[in-house]
């Protein structure tokens, strides 16, 4: 069933969005198979197409340069679905007026339905929680178009053509957080276009294998390894495709990891029958590289560019030495798409598995990457159909560059600044507002300013200066007391983290609350006082993919003893509650 006609049923048209490989796979998990081709594709490449969708992504239709399609596909016959950037460009290619919104409006938001449409069949209800990631919207419709649905903010937010199979929302049904998206799809898919089934999406480990046996033929297979899932489930893959003789796995410690992490990843290698399994101590470089370093992206291109080095090390010795060998990576697609690895996709930032000598790898040919097709939870279940232990596959996520990215860092001194209704720290992190990258500041407030995490959205959604809104659990002193402090990458700020980190875990799992989050970063920021130069957040979030990503609250008695416990780690000036939806702060702070 897994060999897809000369001709698929439907064809996604990539704009560049964050979340375009997300609605194929989500069309393969209906049981049809879905290819992703760019944007622009001439109309006479994709004939005999049952359904086309039309991606999101970071540009705005009324510049010049910004991904366009062939208009001729929006009179081909095929139904179209356009989505976000794709409702935008449909809606400006047949006439209607699209113009940048008053506010941006990112993650949760409420669509009201103004009009029946097969679309939106089945759908219980006439209130439905979507997931919006835009600026720009659609003003006036194209001529033969009515608007179908509507949120607060959005007064288009779907729109469908009267007598053709054209229509379009400017929501994500892709992802996990718009409730009835996966109904929404299969309506077009099934509804809409007439499309049959001829995927399954389970039939996934056979062609997985094959496809190392090709890209390998005779050489053997390098791995590094974090301990994480994706590493690992990669690393397990190869060495069923291959044997335990061609497959050789490496732990490097960069210094960078969680407390007691190099302990369980060499117990849980023995578990898996690794015979060619060896720890690579690398603290020293790895730190070295790092000392003085601020900027996020440069640190995790060095972080990236001393993995190959000490690849390149490690291969110019012994058994290596023949050149015989490529290098395994567990690569999974968002590393991809957030590094901007599709022609139109805005780069929010680089993978350590993406940086410059890695891509050079790539272009070589030796590089083996088994899952860079798949997201999180397809890997977590690849990994139980080969029979890896449970608990490990449902350990929470921990980035490659390790405490690095969550150990922020400054330059300089600065104080807060008064913005109602909190304050502006001066510390910046990562988002993505709209598929393009943010770089912005953080709001701060006192707890009982913030009555839910909406608060924190209509913040950011209105406040361009700002992708991240945090609250205050507790404090050596008030928030305006608070300043950035000079910190860097150093062994002490690591440890400190470390600490925390440990402290966060112990309560988690002892609670339960471990269970009820997808994952738990811990945060240090250089914020404090003289003799507390630092501050904790805690930012436990749920998610499917890693794609976007919901705020959890822990019970108030929970975050009131680990908080306290936290504010027993010497160096700690306060602990700060992350109450930011992905988007528009991204799950990492850095």
């Amino acid at each position: 069933m897994n060999s897809p006609k000369s001709v698929p049923q439907i064809t996604v048209l990539d704009a560049g969005g964050q979340y375009c490989h997300l609605i194929a796979r989500k069309i393969r998990d209906l049981g049809v198979y879905a290819e992703v081709r760019p944007s622009d594709t001439p109309a006479s490449e994709l004939r005999g197409r049952k359904g086309l969708i039309i991606s999101g992504g970071p540009d705005s239709v009324y510049e010049a340069d910004s991904s366009r399609i062939d208009p001729a596909i929006l009179s081909s016959g095929s139904a179209v679905l356009g989505i976000c950037y794709g409702q935008q460009l449909m809606a400006y290619e047949l006439g209607g007026r699209v113009r940048k919104g008053d506010k941006g409006e990112y993650g949760l938001a409420v669509l009201e339905r103004a009009k029946p449409h097969a679309l939106f069949a089945s759908l219980n209800g006439g209130r439905q929680q979507i997931w919006m990631n835009h600026r720009d919207q659609v003003e006036a419709v194209p001529p033969g178009f009515e608007v179908i649905g509507s949120t607060d903010t959005c007064a288009v937010a779907a729109m469908a053509h009267q007598n053709l199979p054209l229509m379009a929302v400017q929501f994500h049904p892709e992802v996990v957080h718009t409730t009835a998206g996966s109904q929404i799809l299969s309506n077009f898919v099934f509804g809409v276009s007439g499309c049959v089934k001829d995927w399954d999406p389970k039939d996934r480990i056979r062609p997985i294998e094959a496809e190392i046996r090709a890209v390998a033929g005779d050489r053997n297979i390098f791995f590094f390894v974090s301990g994480g899932v994706d590493s690992t489930v990669a690393y397990t893959l190869c060495l069923r495709s291959l044997g335990p003789e061609r497959v050789y796995g490496i732990y490097v410690d960069t210094g960078l990891m969680r407390e007691g992490e190099t302990e369980y990843v060499q117990g849980l290698f023995a578990q898996l029958g690794a015979t060619a399994f060896h720890v690579e101590s690398a603290e020293v470089e790895f730190l070295g590289s790092l000392a003085g370093v601020c900027d996020p992206e440069k640190k995790r291109h060095i972080i990236g560019a001393q993995f190959v080095a000490v690849q390149d090390r490690v291969l110019s010795t012994g058994q290596f030495l023949d050149g015989n060998w490529i290098l395994g990576q567990g690569t999974i697609y968002p590393d991809t798409i957030e590094s901007g690895g599709t022609a139109r996709a805005d780069v929010i930032k680089t993978h350590h598995n993406r940086v410059a000598g890695i891509q050079k790898l790539i272009e070589m040919g030796r590089i083996i990457e088994p899952l860079a097709s798949f997201y999180k939870d397809e890997v977590r279940e690849i990994g139980e159909e080969l029979g890896i232990p449970a608990e490990f596959l449902h350990r929470h996520p921990f980035p490659g560059p390790g405490l690095a990215i969550r150990c922020l860092c400054s330059e300089t001194e600065a104080s807060v600044e008064r913005m109602d209704p909190g304050w502006v720290l001066p510390i910046r992190s990562v988002g993505v507002k709209g598929d393009s990258r943010s770089y912005h500041a953080v709001l701060a407030l006192t707890w009982d300013c913030v009555p839910d995490e909406q608060t924190a959205a209509d913040l950011v959604n209105r406040t361009g200066e700002i992708n991240r809104v945090v609250a205050l659990v507790s404090g050596r002193a008030t928030i305006p007391e608070l300043r950035s402090t000079v910190g860097t990458l150093t062994a002490d700020r690591l440890a400190r983290l470390r600490h925390a980190d440990a402290i966060v875990r112990r309560l988690s799992i002892e609670s339960g609350f471990e269970e009820q989050v997808w994952q738990f970063p811990v945060v240090l920021i250089p914020l404090g006082i003289a003799g507390a130069p630092d501050s904790i957040v805690l930012r436990p979030i749920h998610s499917v993919d890693g794609m976007t990503a919901q705020v959890v609250r822990m019970p108030d008695d929970l975050m009131r003893q680990m908080s306290d416990e936290l504010m027993r780690v010497e160096g700690i000036c306060a602990v700060f509650y992350d109450l930011t939806h992905k988007p528009p702060g991204t799950i990492e702070w850095e």
